[in-house]
């Protein structure tokens, strides 16, 4: 096993870096380092950035748009882009609906989505999540039922990531109810969100923020080309799409920056009249996060060793990254909150008073945060999955 960067590898990582020190828009930099929401504009803005320079969908084949970076170089760049500061593009146009439409789409679905995906025209979201399907995905309820060359789609979706700000939504809904297992009957949709009859009603978080909606779908007409794959086999694109959300979940580089954020924090702040990072019991906390974080970035380096090596995906024990990245991401929002003291609560910083705008971010990210063991398949789902797949239980 080779855990170590060869000088080629090393030199685009530098590369990444440096280009992103030039390119990347400052108020979209501080957006991002001070915990305040980017807008569909600043989204856009910046995909436009990354296709002009050919970066924006590194992953996909070169025929469409790709790099040709092998894994070590796709993990660098978002390595490098945590550590900047620089937004990653959402992930469910670019990375989730164009994966299921370079396996499973029509020549015609590839033709008119894809170049649109990789240049930034349509912002896409997923509609996975129903009020009485989340974890359990195989509940959900929402019909589609065949009318001649149309689909008539009735139900709901929950927890749509940012659904307020989508052209377009890839939806997974049941098209046969009579099916005797739960997962066959199921059908992948793509669906424009200007079509009469959807519904969009925010979701307001535990931090104020609006980031997550439900979407309501009365009636609406989708042409039957819209449906990737065959009808009633959607469970089979499903599967295939969640599993490119695990490797990148861990967010290696993003933590990294928070925690050199945190120590500097530390450094700041007094008790006793000393530097909050000289007091022993916060010590020993920082240190445990941090000797998280190193063995998390090693077991990420053995995945891509392991990768690079077979040049096959990764297994069901990827799900480990997810748990401990998360976990890890949580803990470093908890330990900016006890280093900010009586100073970290909720409340709105005002121009020129004696709080800063970023100290009056961090119980709304400590509350947004507690999303991220839940989100992409909840941590409780992923030790199943770990146990069942990998250890065999």
């Amino acid at each position: 096993m080779d855990l170590n960067y060869s000088p080629e590898e090393l030199a685009f990582r530098d590369e990444v870096r440096g280009w992103l020190d030039a390119n990347l828009p400052a108020d979209i930099r501080d957006k991002v380092t001070h915990y305040k929401g980017l807008s569909k504009d600043d989204i856009l803005r910046w995909h436009r950035i990354l296709a002009a320079k050919g970066w924006a969908v590194p992953h996909w084949p070169v025929e469409w748009g790709g790099t040709g970076w092998d894994i070590t170089q796709r993990y660098l760049y978002e390595e490098q882009f945590g550590l900047a500061g620089a937004p990653a593009l959402p992930s469910f146009g670019p990375s989730m609906c164009a994966s299921v439409l370079l396996k499973f789409g029509t020549p015609q679905q590839k033709q008119h989505f894809l170049p649109r995906i990789r240049e930034g025209q349509d912002f896409w979201v997923q509609g996975y999540s129903e009020p009485g399907a989340g974890s359990d995905l195989a509940a959900l309820k929402t019909r589609a039922v065949r009318d001649g060359d149309v689909y008539r789609v009735t139900g709901q979706k929950i927890w749509t990531t940012l659904g307020h700000f989508g052209d377009w939504i890839f939806c997974l809904v049941r098209t046969d109810p009579t099916a005797e297992k739960r997962q066959e009957g199921i059908s992948f949709l793509l669906i424009d969100m200007q079509t009469p009859g959807i519904t969009v009603r925010p979701l307001i978080l535990m931090d104020g923020g609006h980031e997550v909606n439900e979407v309501f779908f009365d009636d609406v007409v989708v042409p039957v080309q819209n449906l990737v794959h065959e009808e009633n086999k959607g469970w089979t694109v499903a599967k295939y799409l969640l599993g490119h959300e695990r490797m990148g979940s861990g967010n290696v580089g993003g933590s990294r920056r928070e925690l050199a954020a945190l120590k500097a924090r530390a450094r700041r702040e007094l008790k006793d009249g000393k530097p909050l990072i000289d007091d022993p019991r916060f010590r020993d906390r920082l240190s445990r996060v941090e000797i998280e974080l190193d063995a998390l970035e090693l077991t990420s380096m053995r995945f891509l060793d392991k990768m690079r090596r077979s040049g096959q995906p990764p297994g069901a024990d990827v799900s480990m990254l997810k748990i401990r990245g998360t976990e890890v991401q949580q803990m470093i929002t908890e330990l900016l909150m006890q280093a900010a003291g009586p100073e970290a609560q909720l409340f709105q910083a005002e121009e020129g008073g004696a709080i800063d705008h970023v100290t009056s971010r961090l119980a709304p990210r400590y509350f947004n945060y507690r999303k991220a063991s839940i989100y992409a398949g909840s941590n409780e789902i992923q030790r199943n999955i770990i146990a069942k797949m990998t250890l065999g239980l």
